[in-house]
């Protein structure tokens, strides 16, 4: 393949991710689902003989997508299927332009800059420059699945070549408005060379789309991954002190968990804890944390005025807001900027206010060991927090749900999804901030309710959103393409 694009060529990066056994799910879901999950997983392994599922994303770390795909592909290996995951590169005005579109297919401005032609040819020619690597790895009769924006413009390239090609969008909004409608306008031209299209909800399919070549999967959780696996209490204080976020330092027995791979891993590295110099928490102190990218939409600023306002003098609880490094997030220009705005906001609270909330960024060079920090900070909290403005799933009130925690979350998008009746507290109107901090405050008086809502919560998570449901589905997916 030749290319007369500005680019060198780029070359995207294979990750080999471990083989995950689906035998570990028959304890926990019992004999009859495993039964369907083995017969389905047969069926689909003798349907793809001879063909390789590719899935195509711009990270392999720093969110939801990759942490999916980290399960999606380590499960699928067992059943004898040849699945693989490609990860793409841009230069950063590249990703100014798809994190531009993320924002708009939810329906906000972000930036406010231009998606016009001078951002389609930027945006066809890093396409290009990935393409060479791609090509060379894909046949004819390959399944590819396109992860959201980024990797979408090679769709055409990948089908003139005889690949069946996918677009999976893990962002959405329900309903249209001008900034939906550019995105789509963006995205429509490479979108038509797809057969098949996955939403998280039905609700985020466009108007215009063919719904015969629609289906819609729902992310899920692997209760087996180190950010959702079991541990012992002992480990969740001894990796929480670790890090720096309680009192007790890093001194004695390292906390231990189980890498995706099977083998042991230990907590050694520290978070990054603003304000600096502050006192660590104290572990028998009730804590708030909401866990997410620094990304505007998840409001991270709005947690901290609202818990600030509403709690000081009320329930001496604290908050820690909890995301990764901003410098190990490559394909979200924005983090840095929503990072100094929570510390600009952090900084303009009263001080009594101030020593209450925890800025926490934790490592991203070990993947695993992250996901087990992040495990802890979820099973030690006692409220967990997603207070997003919008959510295309918002994977996180899952996490939490299965950890037997209450949770706090917004009435928007897939958390509707998540939060059945009794099983959690939605909130109507994400802006209302005093009303927020009211029903945070009311709820961590009556430890009851908390008890009561975390149970039903992870036993409402067992039945929808463990990981064998999800396989089930993408294996009807493969079979409505090859037969």
């Amino acid at each position: 393949m030749t290319t007369d694009h500005p680019f060198p060529e780029f070359s995207v990066r294979e990750i080999n991710v471990p083989v995950h056994a689906l035998s570990r799910f028959e304890p926990l879901i019992g004999e009859e689902r495993y039964g369907e999950l083995r017969r389905v997983a047969a069926l689909t392994s003798h349907r793809l003989e001879g063909k390789t599922v590719w899935n195509l994303s711009s990270t392999a770390a720093g969110g939801g997508v990759a942490e999916m795909l980290q399960v999606l592909v380590g499960y699928i290996q067992d059943a004898n299927i040849d699945i693989r995951w490609l990860v793409m590169a841009g230069d950063p005005e590249f990703f100014y332009i798809t994190k531009r579109i993320h924002n708009r297919l939810h329906g906000a401005a972000g930036d406010a800059g231009e998606l016009g032609p001078n951002e389609a040819a930027h945006y066809t020619d890093i396409m290009a420059a990935n393409l060479v690597s791609v090509m060379s790895r894909v046949r004819p009769g390959d399944l590819v699945l396109l992860h959201d924006p980024q990797t979408v413009g090679m769709a055409a390239a990948l089908a003139e070549a005889g690949a069946r090609v996918i677009w999976r969008c893990h962002v959405g909004r329900e309903g249209s408005n001008e900034w939906t409608d550019e995105a789509w306008w963006f995205l429509r031209p490479h979108l038509a060379h797809c057969e098949a299209y996955i939403f998280s909800l039905r609700q985020y399919v466009p108007s215009w789309m063919d719904e015969s070549r629609v289906q819609v999967i729902p992310p899920s959780i692997d209760p087996f991954s180190p950010k959702n696996q079991e541990m012992f209490q002992g480990d969740v204080i001894r990796t929480l002190r670790r890090i720096g976020l309680l009192e007790g330092g890093g001194a004695g027995a390292p906390a231990t968990f189980t890498r995706r791979d099977g083998t042991p891993g230990h907590i050694g590295r520290r978070a990054s804890i603003l304000p600096e110099g502050g006192p660590p928490l104290d572990p028998d102190a009730p804590l708030v944390i909401q866990v997410s990218r620094w990304d505007r939409l998840k409001d991270m600023t709005g947690v901290l005025q609202g818990f600030a306002s509403s709690m000081v003098g009320r329930v001496d609880a604290h908050l820690a807001l909890v995301g990764p490094s901003v410098a190990d997030v490559t394909d979200d220009p924005e983090e840095a900027e929503v990072f100094a705005e929570c510390v600009s906001a952090l900084e303009a609270l009263p001080a009594d206010a101030r020593r209450r909330v925890k800025l926490v960024t934790l490592p991203m060079e070990d993947i695993d060991e992250n996901a087990a920090m992040v495990n802890a900070l979820q099973r030690h909290a006692t409220v967990i927090v997603q207070k997003s403005l919008v959510e295309g799933f918002g994977l996180t009130v899952a996490e939490g749900m299965w950890k037997a925690k209450a949770v706090v979350a917004s009435s928007v998008g897939g958390i509707t999804e998540q939060v059945a009746f009794g099983t959690g507290i939605l909130l109507a109107d994400p802006t209302d901030l005093p009303m927020f901090g009211d029903t945070l405050a009311e709820l961590l008086t009556r430890p009851d309710q908390i008890a009561q809502l975390g149970a039903r919560a992870r036993q409402h998570v067992l039945e929808t959103f463990v990981g064998d449901k999800h396989l089930l589905r993408y294996a009807q997916l493969i079979e409505w393409l090859v037969s």
